[in-house]
């Protein structure tokens, strides 16, 4: 069998991670904070003789785009929008800090200070917990204060400051949870100078025409690379054909 089908198989297998990809952008698009995925494609020359004419390609998604979304207004006092780059930290599932931006925050039963995803926001002291009966305020910085309602002429006392992290200088990578990590392990430092906007929130930063574009393309050129499978084929009948004549 002609070694073209082998490169062909590596582009069909490369479209189809290429339409996850897109489709998981698409189901996102209406998501707070979402990211959009990248994909990169890393060409694989065969080396040997007469083999690097060949080139497989390897395909997989190393980070996102980062790019700002739409700021909206709320007017909900726990929506947050983050300013610049800095990010929300939050508890991941397995326990350690990871990084969002998404955050539409409300309180759980347990008092426990969570984001859309239901995400525990980490404070400088781990998670921030509200007692049961206070009034909930974020300031701009990050702030966590609580007032009292049965007494308002009191200043709210504040508890906390939620962890807004800087990833400047820092390699960051995307997980299949939607969160953000450092590579290869460790935490983000703190961004004292870090804002939010109060009452807005951050939406996704997929574009969805372009979106349904790039869907177009993808299978187009699926298209294209099954037909160079049924090419690589006719070739392959065609020598069998030729030495059967000799």
């Amino acid at each position: 069998m002609d070694r073209l089908i082998f490169t062909a198989f590596s582009g069909l297998n490369s479209s189809m991670i290429r339409q996850r990809v897109i489709a998981s952008n698409m189901a996102n698009a209406q998501t707070i904070g979402y990211r959009a995925d990248m994909l990169t494609f890393t060409p694989m020359t065969l080396k040997g003789r007469g083999l690097e004419v060949r080139a497989l390609s390897d395909s997989e998604v190393r980070g996102a785009n980062m790019a700002v979304g739409t700021i909206t207004q709320t007017g909900r006092p726990l929506d947050l929008a983050m300013q610049g780059d800095v990010m929300l930290t939050v508890q991941g599932s397995d326990g350690t800090e990871a990084y969002t931006r998404r955050g539409d925050l409300s309180i759980a039963p347990s008092g426990l200070l969570q984001n859309g995803d239901g995400r525990p926001v980490m404070g400088e002291g781990g998670p921030i917990t509200v007692p049961p009966g206070r009034q909930l305020i974020i300031a701009p910085d990050g702030q966590v204060l609580l007032g009292d309602p049965a007494a308002p002429d009191v200043p709210p006392a504040r508890v906390d400051r939620i962890k807004l992290a800087s990833p400047a200088g820092t390699r960051i990578e995307k997980g299949l949870d939607g969160l953000f990590r450092v590579y290869g392990g460790g935490v983000l430092p703190g961004d004292e100078e870090g804002k939010v906007l109060v009452g807005s929130l951050e939406q996704s930063n997929v574009n969805s025409s372009d979106v349904l574009v790039e869907m177009v393309e993808a299978q187009r050129l699926f298209d294209i690379r099954t037909k160079l499978i049924s090419t690589a084929r006719e070739i392959d009948e065609g020598t069998s054909q030729l030495m059967k004549i000799s």
